[in-house]
């Protein structure tokens, strides 16, 4: 083999090498561009699948049949489709504590079990109350103007009720973690100092004055039955905090999916149904907010969730 001939056999193979690598890299890069747009596809379908199931939820919510209708007391429904399993939970605001009505007894009292510290609960008490008030006086512990000022913050009390719940994030002396904690316990809709206990979740019933854990575990048990065996609700376990005037109309709806193909989204939203005849009334639910899960959102499908399950649907069901 002449000189000439040798070197153009290593050109040649130098070449073939180089396309080999090209090749290889455009197939491993067309295959992580297919899985991306496949999990795209995936979870555009998850929550499309999720928010149906706030329509249905919607659609239970106008039943007028009291066997049929869901219920808004964080019980949790399930419908089964050919490709997904949908859970849905309702929680009536008037179940919760509103953060600008409640009174200071009651607020001490959900601090009292919050995981702080002695020392923080009475300081976020105060700090919580001076944020809504209308005065610069401070409460003891609290926090005004100055204190803001004091602790390098740009911002100071808004000195008005709060206009969303994320704005407690703002109050001196609040964490992620805690407010994470007061989160599913906290509204700003329901306009009343009381909560209707009738309608209150487990864990909104575990931080109210005169009730101990046995009380509420018998009578989250007794409601849970109730549902489950088409009975009315059972009397509230205590007349001590209830609002026989809150209203149902205000509601937060979290709708989770689950694909076959295991991928997964939630939405939740806070409706407020419309009074008049449902029948005649082009929307009859008005959206206050609306949202995804977040990387804290707690999800529907673990074993304490299960324990509130009420009622399994095959997606025909519901079309009857």
């Amino acid at each position: 083999m002449t000189p000439q001939k040798g070197m153009a056999l290593v050109l040649v193979l130098w070449i073939l090498s180089l396309l080999t690598i090209m090749a290889g890299s455009f197939a491993l890069s067309m295959r992580r561009e297919s899985a991306i747009v496949a999990g795209i596809k995936n979870n555009a379908q998850a929550s499309a699948v999720a928010e149906s199931g706030i329509a249905m939820a919607e659609m239970m919510l106008l039943n007028t049949d009291p066997v049929k209708g869901w219920r808004a007391d964080g019980s949790i429904y399930e419908i089964s489709t050919a490709d997904a399993t949908i859970r849905v939970r309702l929680s009536s605001e008037a179940g919760k504590i509103d953060i600008n009505k409640v009174d200071e007894k009651l607020l001490n009292n959900l601090m009292i079990n919050a995981p702080i510290d002695e020392e923080q609960q009475t300081k976020m008490v105060s700090a919580i109350l001076d944020w809504r008030d209308e005065d610069d006086l401070v409460h003891i512990d609290g926090a005004e103007k100055q204190e803001y000022k004091d602790a390098g913050l740009n911002y100071q009390p808004g000195n008005k009720p709060f206009q969303s719940i994320e704005e407690l994030q703002l109050v001196l002396g609040m964490n992620k973690s805690l407010f994470l904690w007061l989160e599913p316990l906290i509204t700003i809709y329901s306009g009343q100092p009381q909560v209707n206990l009738q309608v209150a979740t487990k864990e909104v019933l575990l931080v109210m004055p005169d009730l101990d854990q046995g009380l509420v575990d018998s009578y989250v048990t007794a409601r849970l039955q109730s549902a489950i065996n088409n009975l009315p609700a059972p009397p509230s376990p205590s007349s001590s905090g209830i609002n026989p005037t809150g209203q149902n109309n205000m509601l937060t709806i979290v709708s989770e999916s689950i694909m076959d193909d295991e991928s997964r989204a939630s939405v939740t939203v806070v409706i407020k149904k419309k009074s008049g005849d449902t029948q005649t009334t082009p929307t009859p639910f008005e959206v206050f907010k609306s949202q995804h899960a977040t990387v804290n959102s707690t999800s529907l499908f673990t074993d304490a969730m299960s324990e509130l399950l009420v009622k399994q649907y095959a997606e025909p069901e519901l079309n009857n």
